[in-house]
């Protein structure tokens, strides 16, 4: 990996140290130019015409995607965001009373509210996991907790608030043994590390292109493995994802289109081809093994500073970092950094409300380096927390 290369194509490097890739990466040249070629086409030709002579690009974002998790183009649906593809599957999923929907104490905050909605509508039971002494989702415990009543396990492979790394592929192996679905948010892991549908064992796997995938905001995308999408009930049925078949009849498309929407924008999705494509021309491989290295860099370095702790669980960790300086509100710490040019951001604690039950840590500051930083740029966030 060229890092120094990467670095001259990502006009943000020059500016600051951007180490909030969690939230949002900066984007490259590469991703810029798809984008805007788009949009100067569609100024020039009109926005039809634009996504008529763009097809080829457009069916190789659904390629890219599939590839960058393990699937099948037809097995791809794309979204303007995480949340809605999260949403269009789990809400897809027959649920009465009596049923149950296992999860775990890393979710974020708006997949336990769809729980909890669906839960208030159907009957339906929602179990949440218990930690094992890693601070991860207990595997055993899962297993115990399964039984014929289980529809549907939702797990957050990476969560906001840290840099934990659930046992995703267990879980999976747990979920396909009991017949029940398999629910995947690889919002934060995807293009951070290789996410692979197949040993993960997902049935449904959602993420996002504006954080480590280093595509645009308002993309994002969902995989749903084609032996399982009878069992699904798509949530809302339109002219992209059904076909009016006369009268009062209809009839879902084939694949994963069926829960997609017919209007989309096409310079964000083929940003994100463009973004998925270089992502895994460099190798998601190559990419993990230095994310997971700047991410210790960046731990080992703040943990030795007096009075600054960090606090991520699991056994496996990657390159999200979380931090707390004594004394100091979160807010504060990263109101410093970014007087200094370094890009950070802090924890919500009701978007974690179980880990914030379990720990009362947050709001913490979260720094999260990708592979174009430099371990430079890391000593110099380091120094800045070290100055206050």
């Amino acid at each position: 990996m060229h890092v120094d290369l990467l670095r001259a194509a990502t006009p943000g490097c020059a500016r600051r140290v951007h180490l909030n890739n969690a939230g949002a990466a900066l984007l490259s040249q590469p991703t810029l130019d798809a984008m805007t070629g788009h949009l100067r086409l569609e100024a020039e030709i009109g926005g039809y015409e634009a996504a008529g002579a763009a097809r080829d690009a457009i069916d190789d974002t659904y390629a890219a995607v599939a590839e960058l998790v393990g699937g099948r183009a037809d097995e791809i649906a794309l979204f303007d965001n995480a949340t809605h593809a999260w949403n269009a599957a789990f809400y897809s999923v027959p649920l009465g009373a009596g049923d149950r929907v296992l999860t775990g104490r890393a979710e974020y905050g708006s997949n336990v509210l769809a729980y909890l909605q669906v839960a208030q509508r159907t009957g339906a039971e929602v179990i949440v996991v218990p930690n094992d002494d890693y601070g991860q989702l207990d595997t055993v415990a899962l297993a115990d907790l399964i039984d014929d009543r289980t529809k549907v396990i939702g797990v957050t492979h990476v969560p906001t608030s840290g840099g934990l790394v659930n046992p995703a592929a267990e879980v999976g192996r747990i979920a396909r043994e009991a017949g029940a679905l398999f629910l995947l948010d690889a919002t934060q892991s995807v293009g951070q590390f290789p996410v692979d549908v197949g040993i993960l064992g997902a049935d449904m796997l959602t993420g996002a292109g504006r954080k480590f995938l280093r595509g645009p905001r308002g993309t994002g995308f969902l995989w749903i493995r084609s032996e399982v999408l009878e069992r699904l009930d798509p949530f809302v049925a339109e002219i992209r994802s059904a076909t009016w078949d006369g009268d009062r009849g209809f009839t879902w498309v084939d694949g994963a289109a069926r829960f997609e929407s017919w209007e989309n924008s096409y310079v964000n999705l083929l940003g994100l081809g463009a973004a998925v494509r270089q992502a895994l021309d460099l190798g998601l491989d190559v990419i993990g093994r230095r994310t997971s290295m700047l991410g210790g860099e960046l731990r080992d370095g703040l943990d030795s500073l007096p009075g600054v702790r960090t606090h991520d669980l699991g056994e496996v960790r990657c390159a999200i970092v979380t931090a707390s300086v004594d004394g100091v509100p979160a807010a504060d710490v990263a109101a410093h950094l970014a007087r200094s040019s370094v890009n950070v951001t802090t924890t919500v604690p009701e978007h974690t409300q179980f880990d914030t039950e379990d720990r009362g840590v947050h709001p913490l500051v979260r720094f999260s380096p990708h592979y174009y930083n430099t371990g430079d740029e890391l000593d110099r966030a380091i120094e800045s927390v070290a100055a206050m």
